[in-house]
């Protein structure tokens, strides 16, 4: 991907700096073919160019099923919030290593958890700045429990210990109804699959306190073949979950056996 066009002269400047930190070239109008990023009036977006291209990609925490779903998300409720062992006034300390568009971070922010979000691709990170900057706005509360930072998933949980990390990587055989099929389409032309997410984790289990939680598809062999303690099912994904060495995650929770 090489370029970034701006469709909104009031933000011009910001562009600008967008365009530099990413070594995009700042262009007027949408080229022929490929991928680019747009900074529209309201918010930034990865576009596909040429005849029959999916529609643009963006963060949006507070709008579609994602705006709907956030405030009405409760631990009972939400498969993730049961792995990441979310009960009573428990809500850990999650490094989410894999954090692409940041849904499944949001709903633990929402919940109460502090999120770190770890992006290693220039452009996701940017994507998700800008959602987090629009939800500050109307969600300021839950927004404040995330934190963005642009690194890759092995460096980052080198540098970070959490009670609980979170892992969804992507994956070559992964079932494709795992992301809508716009977005799969760009992110794969994007980023490519993770040929590192094996080793991920080993470094999150690591970096872990109390557990590890992977996302997977439902009928996935599990992350480097290692089986989990328990897995959550999930409409059709599951979360299988590695329990730490601490004596609070030592009990598989009565809503997953």
């Amino acid at each position: 991907m090489e370029y970034l066009m701006c469709e909104a002269p009031a933000r011009g400047a910001e562009a600008r700096r967008l365009a530099d930190d990413l070594g995009l070239t700042l262009v007027p109008a949408p080229p022929q073919e490929g991928l680019y990023l747009a900074c529209t009036q309201e918010r930034l977006e990865l576009r596909q160019a040429g005849p029959g291209a999916p529609g643009p990609v963006y963060v949006d925490f507070t709008g579609g099923r994602l705006g709907y779903r956030g405030p009405r998300a409760s631990p009972r409720r939400e498969p993730l919030a049961r792995a990441a062992g979310l009960k009573g006034g428990h809500r850990p300390q999650v490094v989410d290593a894999t954090a692409g568009l940041g849904r499944d971070a949001f709903i633990l922010a929402a919940l109460g958890c502090r999120v770190t979000l770890l992006e290693r691709h220039g452009v996701i990170a940017a994507l998700l700045q800008d959602g987090l900057r629009r939800a500050a706005l109307q969600l300021p509360e839950v927004a404040a429990r995330m934190t963005l930072q642009r690194m890759d998933a092995l460096s980052g949980l080198a540098a970070h210990t959490a009670e609980v990390v979170y892992l969804d990587p992507m994956y070559p055989h992964r079932d494709k109804q795992a992301l809508v099929k716009k977005e799969m389409r760009i992110f794969r032309a994007l980023v490519g699959d993770d040929p590192d997410a094996d080793h991920l984790l080993q470094a999150a289990r690591a970096a872990a306190r109390e557990r590890v939680v992977v996302k997977r598809p439902a009928r996935a062999r599990p992350l480097a073949d290692q089986p989990p303690d328990f897995s959550v099912p999930g409409a059709s994904t599951r979360f299988d979950v590695y329990l730490g060495a601490s004596p609070s995650t030592s009990r598989v929770p009565e809503t997953s056996r």
